[in-house]
């Protein structure tokens, strides 16, 4: 657009038409901007001018439901909020729009963010578009599902237990999860308060890692970038030489055969570019998600419950199960937060320290791929797992707090994307992002979708 090869408005509108016939199928966007086309217009004319106002001037993409998006309903799936415009935009939306990226609608969640579905009362599901019988993921699915099928180029999904990673590894698309504090996370709903305040944070979901970099550029700086910045993400970051430690058992879930053969594929692409790979689990992943529930799973419960209080007949299922085991359960004590806390600290200090001589790390995203709408269970080998522990890998380092990339790596039997992710000590987005390039370039990265396996427009419920 830029090089005046292509206009905004033809960007705009041709990702409005795949919107108009995959929509209905995929249930992706679950609201769509007014005047979008005009906005397009009004960048075309600054390009022609040469008045560019930054570096998404004239990009189209979409936002999560649960982040608030001026003058458009922000509903976090949730009878709450059913009605909810917000007058102002979160930070990091304002970021986006200041750097000229054009908002085509919101993206569908499950209720609240709290499921690894994105499925709610207001919208219903949203299907995965590699196989409508599956899931994208949650809780930012229907942003990688709308990515993957070309209905947005791009979007910012946020990420407390695997939100992001999950649903880009399950659609074949790329997800950054940054360093806690490089992106603001205000304007969240539910929001990222107290415990969560340190550990959950928006992050870009795209195609390619190039614009996963553009945009985390435009997020993790205060001041506006002009169109011909280049931030630190998008430099090149000489890897060769660094060390790289693998894993496809973290001590909690196994993974499929398939998820080994990605990971293992990954390392190699990575050992030919010059990196020194080491088969090796870094000290102390397993207690890092086992610490996310005493950390955040008691502070869940209180939070709906509160947010519930007078309403509860709005809860839904996801809010419901929350609510019962708020009333149920038997309360945490002060000082059980307090010990997890300090265990946490202690355990990342260590992991820290290790990762000083072994700075990149390469793991599974889950325990297999996507899987079936509904499913309370999947089975690895003789295992039946349940979902929360199949996404032990991803939860982990939320706990310790370090940056992460999803991006593919291979395919399962049944042709679903795999993905595995690539973690970073703290700030380290740009080396990452880099490692991740080399993946993507060696593997072939995002793949598009099948067609798709139904043409009517049924109910997505």
């Amino acid at each position: 657009m830029h090089t005046r090869e292509v206009s905004p408005v033809e960007v705009v509108a041709a990702h409005l038409r795949r919107a108009d016939e995959l929509n209905a199928q995929l249930n992706a966007i679950v609201t769509f901007a007014p005047a979008v086309l005009a906005q397009a217009q009004a960048a075309e004319q600054m390009i022609i001018r040469g008045e560019l106002a930054g570096p998404l001037c004239g990009l189209p993409m979409t936002i999560k439901d649960t982040i608030a998006t001026r003058g458009l309903l922000t509903t976090s799936g949730s009878r709450l909020r059913a009605d909810y415009v917000p007058g102002v935009d979160a930070p990091a939306v304002a970021r986006l729009r200041a750097a000229g990226a054009i908002i085509l609608g919101k993206t569908n969640v499950c209720e609240l963010a709290l499921d690894h579905e994105s499925a709610n009362p207001l919208f219903g599901r949203t299907n995965n578009p590699h196989d409508l019988t599956r899931t994208p993921g949650g809780s930012s699915g229907g942003a990688a599902a709308a990515i993957s099928a070309c209905l947005s180029p791009a979007d910012m999904g946020s990420d407390l237990a695997g939100s992001i990673r999950i649903p880009a590894h399950f659609c074949g698309i790329v997800g950054l999860l940054p360093t806690i504090g490089r992106v603001p996370n205000a304007g969240h709903f539910p929001p990222a308060d107290g415990p969560f305040a340190a550990h959950e944070t928006f992050g870009p979901m795209a195609r390619c890692v190039d614009d996963l970099a553009l945009l985390f550029d435009v997020l993790a700086n205060d001041e506006p970038l002009t169109a011909g910045q280049r931030g630190s993400a998008r430099m090149e970051i000489e890897l060769r030489g660094y060390q790289v430690a693998w894993y496809t058992d973290d001590g909690i879930a196994p993974v499929t055969a398939g998820t080994k053969q990605a990971v293992a594929a990954a390392v190699r692409s990575l050992e030919a570019a010059g990196l020194v790979p080491l088969a090796e689990r870094p000290p102390h992943i397993a207690r890092g998600a086992e610490l996310w529930l005493p950390l955040f799973a008691r502070a869940v419960q209180r939070q709906m419950c509160a947010l519930h209080e007078g309403r509860e007949a709005l809860a839904g299922p996801s809010a419901q199960g929350m609510l019962w085991r708020g009333t149920k359960e038997a309360g945490q004590t002060l000082d059980e937060y307090f010990a997890a806390w300090f265990l946490r600290d202690g355990l990342r200090a260590e992991l820290l320290q290790w990762m000083k001589t072994t700075p990149l790390i390469v793991a599974p995203i889950s325990a297999g791929p996507a899987f079936l709408h509904d499913a309370r269970r999947v089975r690895v080998g003789d295992e039946e797992l349940s979902l929360w522990r199949a996404f032990s890998y991803a939860q982990t380092f939320n706990v310790y707090g370090l940056p992460a990339v999803a991006v593919p790596a291979g395919r399962s039997p049944e042709g679903l994307p795999l993905g595995v992710q690539i973690v970073g000590r703290p700030h380290a987005e740009a080396e990452v992002l880099a490692a991740a390039r080399i993946v993507e370039a060696a593997r072939g990265g995002w793949q598009p979708p099948p067609p798709m396996l139904s043409t009517d427009r049924r109910d997505p419920l």
